[in-house]
């Protein structure tokens, strides 16, 4: 099991505030779409309460829950997003992440109602940030069935479109998380502009791996 560093809880309730509230401006999320975590240790996460505006998130009605999905607090409020057996696999499956974004940005969202993942490469940025994303065959949401569904994918990449469903993204922090998911957003509305245009150009595998040697340094 990873050492995982000790953060500033109190701190990353207002980040999770906060991301929530980009989400929506974003309109990345509609009503009470979407849902965050963050990792606080071995043994706990952070996330985001049911039935809740990701615009109207408060620090102190944040769901604290167990590595096995048990509610530890608040006592008497709201639980936790019904979809936190997805972050849950992503959490056991992948030891050095620590946040989870899940939004329904149109773009992106589109592309996997379309079952069209966005794998060939042809931005330099993307390359160099979130890599290929697949899309996730369809499972009905709210259950295990979607997070067992995302087992085969988890460990090789950080976006995954959900199959006429959304989009998750996640990353070591939050920032990542949330920076991976306006990512893939950005990718998609380039990717159908220039396909609208008329043609993509995608990069071939010596110029991809150019960018990795110098982004990356694998």
């Amino acid at each position: 099991m990873t050492k995982f560093p000790q953060f500033d809880e109190s701190e990353l309730r207002r980040q999770m505030c906060e991301v929530g509230r980009r989400l929506y401006q974003h309109f990345f999320v509609a009503a009470n779409d979407g849902n965050i975590s963050v990792r606080l240790n071995e043994r706990e996460i952070l996330m985001t309460p049911t039935n809740v505006s990701k615009a109207d998130l408060h620090p102190e009605t944040l769901v604290k829950l167990t590595l096995e999905g048990e509610h530890i607090s608040p006592v008497g409020g709201p639980g936790a997003s019904s979809e936190r057996r997805m972050h849950l696999a992503i959490y056991r499956e992948r030891d050095d992440i620590r946040a989870v974004v899940h939004a329904h940005p149109p773009t992106a969202t589109g592309f996997a109602v379309a079952n069209l993942g966005l794998e060939k490469p042809f931005l330099p940025e993307v390359v160099v940030r979130t890599g290929a994303t697949p899309v996730v065959p369809y499972t009905i949401p709210g259950g295990d069935e979607l997070a067992q569904s995302m087992i085969p994918y988890i460990k090789d990449h950080v976006t995954l479109l959900l199959g006429n469903h959304g989009v998750v993204a996640y990353a070591p922090t939050l920032r990542d998380a949330m920076f991976n998911m306006e990512t893939i957003e950005l990718n998609a509305r380039i990717y159908l502009t220039a396909y609208q245009l008329g043609t993509v150009k995608f990069l071939n595998e010596e110029e991809v791996e150019a960018l990795r040697k110098r982004y990356t340094g694998s």
